[in-house]
């Protein structure tokens, strides 16, 4: 897909999406820069690709991406290790259960700045390697709350919609620069969290399978199943790759039909 000798950075990659998007570009023969806030999973993960891809040029470094000298620091040995970077996937995020009524002034000020200073400061730190790049790409991984807003996730609804304008507004800046900006609009996607949801499940008679497709059932999702990181992986690489050399400024849709807007 045309990473091949190129580097390619993700952000939050010790697990989930991120560390799907990290294999996945290590096996296309990338080199890969992951980083995470804590340093035993970012040790874990390194390990783990350099086990699957002994060939591939891997750097891992602790980085909390709300930390804009942490950022620089990890974009410089990013490239000094690695060469310049190609490709940023901005991937650091959480998710934020709370109404309104239940939403702190902190909480609201924790969200925005994560979802905003989260991706501001990666792209400050990358944009100029990314423009002494030919046709660089940066895909920012955000939700399908960005543009369907749950009762329960008020604050993080909102910053997804920041988000989304942000990144739309790069697409714009950044597009003269030879780099383009996207976004993935994720829905309920399988993680540990879901796993252990199911472990503490009401009704030990019902397998994984069952257990998903009603949760899913719940939540109508049309496909019937959650996510899988590895299928959001699959967009951002697409995205990322010249393959998408005409794609900037989209947000692609990967929720199984969730959403249910034009």
């Amino acid at each position: 897909m045309g990473f091949r000798d190129r580097t390619v950075v993700v952000t939050g990659a010790t697990s989930g999406i991120g560390f799907a998007v990290a294999r996945l570009m290590a096996g296309e023969g990338a080199r890969v820069a992951i980083c995470s806030r804590s340093g035993d999973k970012v040790e874990a993960a390194s390990k783990a690709l350099r086990d699957e891809f002994p060939a591939a040029a891997i750097h891992a470094q602790p980085c909390d991406v709300l930390d804009p000298q942490a950022v620089t620091d990890f974009a410089d040995a990013s490239a000094a290790a690695l060469g310049p970077a190609a490709v940023l996937v901005n991937n650091a995020g959480q998710g934020r259960l709370s109404t309104f009524d239940s939403t702190t002034d902190e909480a609201w000020h924790d969200e925005l700045r994560l979802k905003i200073f989260g991706v501001t400061y990666p792209v400050r730190a990358f944009l100029p390697q990314l423009e002494s790049q030919q046709d660089a790409a940066i895909v920012n991984v955000n939700s399908a709350l960005a543009l369907q807003p749950e009762p329960h996730m008020v604050a993080t609804s909102a910053a997804r919609a920041a988000l989304l304008n942000l990144s739309k507004s790069l697409a714009n800046e950044f597009a003269d620069r030879d780099i383009r900006v996207n976004s993935i609009l994720i829905g309920t996607v399988e993680s540990g969290q879901w796993q252990r949801r199911f472990e503490a499940r009401e009704d030990r008679s019902q397998d994984y399978a069952a257990w998903v497709a009603e949760e899913a059932r719940k939540r109508h999702i049309p496909r019937g199943r959650f996510g899988k990181a590895v299928e959001a992986a699959h967009a951002i690489t697409f995205l990322a790759s010249p393959n998408a050399g005409f794609i900037t400024g989209a947000a692609l849709d990967v929720g199984g039909g969730v959403r249910r807007g034009l």
